[in-house]
């Protein structure tokens, strides 16, 4: 055969939209992006444990980082660990603005509420606790496994007759 005659295998046309199909939509690995108005969580250095808001980036290393209560500065985002929310606000805005966003959007609730922001609490109340405190848990653990124990001989029991 000359190079002219050569048949080509064809793929089979993708489905046409009034067939009642829908193109599937490619599904995304990652939910977290760096951007603008992302809420990120510093996990280590001297803001260590604050929430902050991505107000620009500055290269692919670094960002630039505001929070009502600190004074805007450059992190690296090895030092972010990025949240899943995002407030709208536009690049660099001011701090009047920044705070306004950030109570429009209810972002220290969401915090508080979302698993991360719990787990993080109760794991600050735990470092919290004195000897006394960690005895008091410990008993209070004692008698409720105590409890349990009485209702479900109690269930077994009638369950059982």
């Amino acid at each position: 055969m000359k190079g002219s005659e050569r048949k080509i295998k064809s793929c089979p046309p993708p489905p046409l939209l009034s067939q009642g199909r829908t193109p599937q939509e490619p599904s995304m690995p990652f939910k977290r992006y760096v951007e603008i108005g992302r809420v990120g969580l510093v996990n280590y250095g001297k803001e260590y444990g604050r929430i902050v808001v991505i107000v620009d980036v500055i290269d692919q290393n670094r960002a630039l980082v505001d929070a009502p209560d600190m004074v805007r500065s450059q992190m690296n985002f090895k030092r972010i660990s990025l949240t899943d929310i995002k407030i709208d606000i536009n690049r660099v805005p001011k701090k009047k603005a920044l705070i306004e966003a950030m109570e429009k959007a209810d972002v220290k609730s969401k915090w508080e509420n979302s698993s991360w922001g719990r787990r993080l609490i109760v794991q600050k109340r735990r470092a919290a606790l004195n000897d006394f405190d960690r005895f008091k848990l410990m008993l209070a653990k004692i008698k409720r496994g105590g409890l349990i124990r009485q209702e479900l001989a109690k269930l077994k029991k009638e369950s059982a007759a």
